[in-house]
């Protein structure tokens, strides 16, 4: 008996920047390339998805997934504030054609962290210019590419500011306390993004003059920088800014937004933190997103909350690339605790697992991953939660941010001397999975 209904969507998930390559007006980009970088190393061609995409699609197509979930890139729909580049948006419809063509429904996101230079300039996600800027742009892609489009993700994990500023200030704590560099370290394991906090705390200083001169100002307010409440309520404003926008130029579009998620857990002593955390990170944006079309969830392991706070992975547990603890169990406890909320608040609301996944080298260990996590979705389908995708991160090997191109999350491995893509066990167990339902 199949895992899933003839309808569900089983894909695997990109992010422009990170596939496809010189994104040269982007706030990400201007960052990689100063001299006191936090990035292990700048994205350059990343893995040519811009020219590739063709094969890439083609290749989840053969394998027999029904989905993909990848994003349109504003920094190079508007390179210059007010100007839209046609060519652009020229290629973002043959990506989208080219999916319909190999019979795979897109998942688009319109925002997947970067932003184009001038937004940051014009002060950023912590600035009212911003929800202005951003419907613009969400309103200029649906007008011109909505009728191509289905489901879509405005803004991808819309709380990693939040996390973001959490994970800065217990750093910032521990170093006060003067733990060992080893230990500050454990903390990039608890934020769901490629970071190097440690990095960061290190070249704060140095950075300062090469932000004002990339951004006009020392402390610049991108998407990922540590957010501020009024900013994190702002983000949720330019979501409900951009899908307004998007519906008045095509309604039957399905809009939602993706937050990151642990699957927050309590030991003796934890729980009130841990109903706290969980409020931070899910709980309070509930009402922004009751009258969304779906919920795009996201996430890749527990976070274990005792009496001094997060803890660290058990004695002996599995860590993946990212020092995440390999815990495949966390994605159905979540969707479970997040379908209690919604129908708390009167929503039995759709939920599409927007990313879920494992950076090991070990595909037998992301075979693993995927054949527990999607037990989990099944299981969750089969107690009456509304799922109506998977979306496996990533499709291939690519650019995780701050850590470079060393994170292998892929289905398919790519040679970055040639580009040559070679898929990986896990993409056909993925696709015989989707190829189940039918």
């Amino acid at each position: 008996m199949s895992k899933f209904s003839s309808d569900f969507l089983m894909g695997a998930a990109t992010a422009a920047h990170q596939v496809e390559g010189g994104n040269i007006h982007s706030d990400y980009w201007a960052m990689e390339h100063m001299a006191h970088s936090t990035f292990n190393e700048p994205s350059l061609d990343a893995v040519d998805h811009y020219n590739r995409y063709e094969e890439d699609i083609r290749l989840m197509a053969q394998a027999g997934l029904s989905a993909y979930r990848f994003s349109i890139e504003w920094a190079r729909i508007e390179p210059e504030e007010g100007k839209f580049d046609e060519a652009e948006i020229a290629h973002y419809r043959n990506v989208l054609e080219c999916c319909h063509a190999n019979h795979m429904t897109p998942v688009v996101t319109m925002m997947h962290f970067t932003s184009p230079v001038w937004v940051i300039q014009n002060g950023g996600w912590e600035s009212e210019r911003t929800v202005l800027a951003f419907a613009r742009y969400c309103g200029y892609v649906a007008e011109r590419l909505g009728d191509l489009m289905g489901y879509v993700v405005t803004i991808n994990e819309a709380n990693m500011g939040l996390q973001v500023a959490k994970i800065a200030e217990r750093y910032k704590r521990q170093m006060m306390a003067k733990m060992s560099r080893m230990q500050a370290e454990g903390l990039e394991g608890t934020a769901q993004i490629g970071m190097n906090f440690n990095t960061m705390m290190e070249n704060m200083q140095l950075q300062k003059q090469e932000n004002k001169a990339a951004f006009g100002t020392e402390e610049p307010q991108n998407f990922v920088s540590g957010r501020t409440v009024q900013g994190d309520i702002l983000v949720m404003r330019a979501h409900q800014a951009a899908k307004k926008a998007m519906k008045a130029v095509k309604p039957t579009l399905q809009i939602g937004l993706s937050l990151s998620l642990h699957d927050i857990q309590a030991v003796s002593g934890g729980e009130e933190m841990a109903l706290r955390e969980w409020d931070e990170e899910f709980s309070h944006y509930v009402p922004y997103i009751l009258e969304d079309d779906f919920f795009g969830l996201q996430n890749y392991t527990r976070s274990v909350i005792g009496a001094d706070g997060i803890q660290p992975a058990p004695q002996g547990a599995e860590l993946t690339q990212m020092d995440y603890e390999f815990y495949p169990e966390a994605l159905g406890n979540v969707i479970r605790r997040v379908s209690k909320e919604f129908r708390a608040n009167k929503r039995d609301m759709p939920i599409m697992v927007t990313e879920n996944g494992i950076a090991t080298e070990d595909d037998t260990r992301r075979v693993a991953f995927i054949e527990q996590a999607t037990d989990g979705v099944a299981a969750c389908m089969q107690a009456g939660i509304p799922i109506i995708g998977y979306m496996y991160w990533s499709l291939m090997d690519n650019f995780e941010w701050q850590k470079g191109f060393s994170m292998k999350f892929g289905l398919i491995a790519v040679n970055r001397a040639t580009q040559e893509r070679i898929p990986k066990p896990s993409l056909e167990f993925l696709g015989k999975m989707a190829e189940s339902v039918m």
